[in-house]
């Protein structure tokens, strides 16, 4: 066990740290990717949008509870895993989008980090 000050939490692990780092770069480039879809307009955009507002959203929540050693983390971790898997399918349906390339990847790597946080591992 991690000696601490008393009051203080103990550091997060290497895997906990990694995974927090994933989501907020993910959260940061579905941030991005949101602006890119705006200017662009169009119906199609509108059920990316959903996917990239989800995943946005439960990405920046998962490294939030995983900072603050929550114990639903690893429940946020599975659903943040599925958020992410679903928005880097709607972003891979724009494959000769540069920006919704980068979101795909992005998305991948958080949705594997967050499984292996979760201990689901696929």
């Amino acid at each position: 066990m991690t000696h601490t000050q008393p009051g203080t939490a103990p550091a997060l692990s290497k895997e906990m740290q990694d995974c927090v780092e994933a989501c907020m770069s993910c959260h940061t480039i579905c941030e991005e990717a949101m602006s890119s879809c705006m200017q662009m307009g169009g119906q199609a955009q509108m059920q990316i949008m959903r996917a990239l507002m989800d995943c946005s959203e439960t990405t920046r929540m998962c490294a939030d509870m995983m900072m603050r050693r929550s114990p639903m983390a690893s429940e946020m971790c599975t659903v943040c895993a599925k958020a992410c898997d679903m928005c880097a399918e709607a972003c891979r349906s724009m494959p000769d989008d540069k920006m919704m390339a980068r979101c795909a990847e992005a998305c991948r790597r958080c949705a594997e980090m967050c499984r292996q946080m979760a201990g689901t591992r696929m």
